[in-house]
């Protein structure tokens, strides 16, 4: 039996086109869409103008090292690693003249009425340190200088002047509570009892944040999570990625100049159906708001979105409409005098035209 050659062709095109089919098939998406429904408000997209109370504040004591977050990387952030790493040293300071030196990391910290020494895992546990201290106290320094542990005791001063202004940074969460932070300023640190850089204030949160439920409110002040003091937002954030869904995580917020305890519980992303594929014959794909679907080589196409929608038919013939722009009209006549009285209405009211 001879196959003609017409069928022999067409077999190569067909293993051609379903291979081509599956080239052109979208790379599956790596990162998690943002979700629709998170709300930041515009008033606290940037942090308060605070700087007058701020320069008011008590300065504590002066050591003349600056420090920052021990992390290099932001995997290390995540996994999280002891120590602050001393970024730079005044001349002539406590810390120049105990031997610290700019690249030091700075482990564990005891003041003169500290039992134990501190862990310092960032700025904020430094500088809550240093505003506790006063003029002759000395703390006591265990650092790191290029893999080896020294010691190291600093005379700390009487601070003459505030110290510098930390740029706000804001955090988002959106795979188990759909929140944003910011980091509170050294106002709103200092008033609920933390360091400067210390806490996380919700700037952001989903309408469909599990958090939401628990009474959680933009503007609330994260002092603590599971018993841990909010050295930094991350803390939150590491307690959210490890809390399983259905978890809950336990919170101290600071609200009003008042604390108060919240048993937050943690979610997970959902998920949905948004695409199906028979090559050259059905397809069907779906988004946040679109969705569209081809049949038979794109002889019947239909799109549509929440404002248009559009069907094409044998590739050339192409219908559609949507919303247009502008509302409807719709006319309200004027009431019975008897029945506007009655309502609390004007007898005078005239007919108008609204819009819906």
């Amino acid at each position: 039996m001879k196959i003609p050659q017409l069928t022999l062709l067409a077999l190569p095109l067909a293993s051609l086109l379903f291979s081509a089919c599956s080239i052109l098939q979208r790379p599956l998406p790596e990162a998690l869409p943002p979700l629709a429904d998170m709300e930041e408000p515009l008033e606290l997209m940037n942090e308060p103008d605070d700087e007058a109370k701020r320069q008011d504040l008590a300065l504590g004591g002066f050591t003349g090292a600056y420090v920052g977050s021990g992390e290099s990387t932001l995997d290390e952030l995540v996994e999280g690693s002891d120590g602050v790493s001393v970024e730079r040293i005044v001349e002539n300071s406590p810390a120049a003249i105990a031997g610290l030196e700019v690249g030091d990391l700075i482990l564990e910290a005891k003041g003169p009425r500290d039992e134990e020494a501190r862990e310092m895992h960032y700025p904020s546990d430094w500088r809550a340190l240093e505003l506790e201290s006063k003029s002759g106290e000395v703390l006591e320094v265990l650092y790191d200088r290029a893999g080896l542990e020294e010691e190291a005791k600093l005379s700390v001063v009487k601070r003459l002047n505030p110290a510098e202004r930390k740029d706000a940074e804001r955090f988002r969460e959106e795979k188990k509570v759909g929140v944003v932070f910011r980091t509170a300023t050294e106002v709103e640190a200092r008033a609920a009892q933390l360091g400067p850089g210390a806490g996380a204030v919700v700037v952001g949160l989903a309408k469909g944040s599990p958090w939401r439920a628990v009474g959680l409110q933009f503007g609330d002040l994260l002092t603590e999570v599971d018993d841990k003091p909010v050295a930094h937002p991350q803390v939150v954030l590491d307690a959210i990625s490890a809390a399983e869904p259905g978890d809950r995580i336990e919170l101290v917020v600071w609200r009003t100049q008042r604390s108060f305890d919240v048993k937050a519980p943690v979610s997970a992303r959902d998920s949905e159906f948004n695409e199906f594929s028979i090559p050259l014959i059905f397809s069907y794909e779906s988004g946040r708001d679109r969705s569209e679907t081809s049949l038979l080589w794109g002889l019947f196409g239909y799109e549509s979105t929440p404002a248009a929608w559009r069907t094409k038919l044998l590739w050339f013939i192409t219908f559609g409409g949507g919303e247009a722009d502008e509302l409807e009209e719709i006319e309200v006549g004027t009431e019975d005098p008897a029945d506007a009285e009655d309502q609390g209405l004007s007898e005078s009211s005239p007919a108008e035209t609204i819009h819906s």
